[in-house]
């Protein structure tokens, strides 16, 4: 039998137990990261149980009498172990369901994990929202490349790397809290002239994460005379390394300083990690690629991942 417990801070060790050792380990799912700007959602993360074990974690928030899997968090799909068989999904979802009627919720927006980021094959959740009833209701274009067999780069940016190498630019990886300050400035510069939005995180907001989880949160920092013109920050997860925030002022972008720092960044991961994946170049509402950015990271000898977000009415579900 398949019971459902919301999550409460006493669980903490249990859920980040179960959360390193699962089929789709992601340290973004610990709760030293997932709590951090708890104070901005109404969470409702949910754990299953069978028989008694605990076989699945879902990550979650209340938003618009909506259960989101998550609205904070790039991915939010269920977390699971090695137990985790298709029909034991499939009744996971039917009291998933039968929770989110008795909360009167409308509707569950459900963030897949991508194939990439599973340790042991993890897709159970599709077919059991398929059978639901869910719509799949954005497809967004990540690019990635397979850092094994790497598609060769144009010469044009061969030739971008070469020059920042001429030009002196030092790849360093950064981790005071100053050189963080620097970098958010110059992403948000970015962000506001191109799209007139800012950044996520704040430079305190990294920093704090950067901390909590030095292993995997790194800032590569393309500099000259001792200035960040361009950077990267990166999540670095099992077989998957994720750029998080890429920026670089306009010299930078003359002298090819951010295309040497994900070049070093390629290098120094290709021999011990799967996959470099670039993030999404979708944009307003999810329905335009971003044409321009998305053949930037293709550039680097990336390929079309992508990300699903499927929505399940619940009137409408079985």
């Amino acid at each position: 039998m398949i019971k459902i417990n919301r999550y409460s801070d006493n669980e903490k060790e249990t859920w980040n137990q179960f959360n390193r050792t699962s089929k789709n380990p992601m340290f973004m799912f610990d709760r030293n990261y997932m709590d951090y700007h708890r104070d901005r959602f109404l969470d409702h993360s949910l754990m299953m149980y069978n028989d008694g074990d605990l076989i699945a974690l879902l990550p979650a928030c209340e938003k618009d009498g909506a259960l989101f899997s998550h609205a904070g968090l790039t991915f939010g799909g269920f977390i699971t172990n090695e137990k985790m068989k298709q029909h034991t999904m499939n009744e996971c979802f039917d009291k998933l369901i039968h929770y989110a009627f008795t909360q009167r919720w409308e509707a569950i927006t459900y963030k897949t994990i991508p194939h990439i980021y599973h340790q042991q094959p993890a897709e159970e959740d599709w077919f059991a929202l398929f059978a639901n009833g869910a719509n799949l209701e954005t497809v967004d274009v990540s690019t990635v490349v397979n850092l094994s067999s790497p598609l060769k780069m144009p010469k044009g940016r061969k030739a971008q790397i070469s020059r920042a190498r001429r030009e002196g630019v030092e790849i360093k990886i950064l981790q005071d809290f100053d050189s963080y300050q620097q970098f958010i400035a110059l992403e948000n510069e970015v962000l506001e002239c191109r799209h007139g939005t800012h950044a996520v995180h704040s430079a305190e907001e990294l920093k704090l994460l950067h901390d909590r989880f030095p292993d995997n949160i790194h800032l590569f920092g393309a500099l000259m005379c001792g200035k960040i013109i361009a950077g990267c920050v990166i999540y670095e997860y099992g077989q998957v390394i994720h750029t998080q925030y890429m920026a670089a002022d306009e010299e930078a972008r003359k002298i090819g300083a951010l295309d040497l720092t994900v070049a070093t960044i390629i290098e120094k991961y290709q021999s011990n990690k799967l996959w470099l994946d670039f993030g999404i170049s979708t944009e307003h509402g999810h329905i335009y690629l971003n044409e321009g950015l998305a053949a930037q990271k293709e550039g680097f000898g990336g390929r079309t991942n992508y990300y699903g977000i499927w929505k399940l009415n619940i009137k409408n579900s079985k």
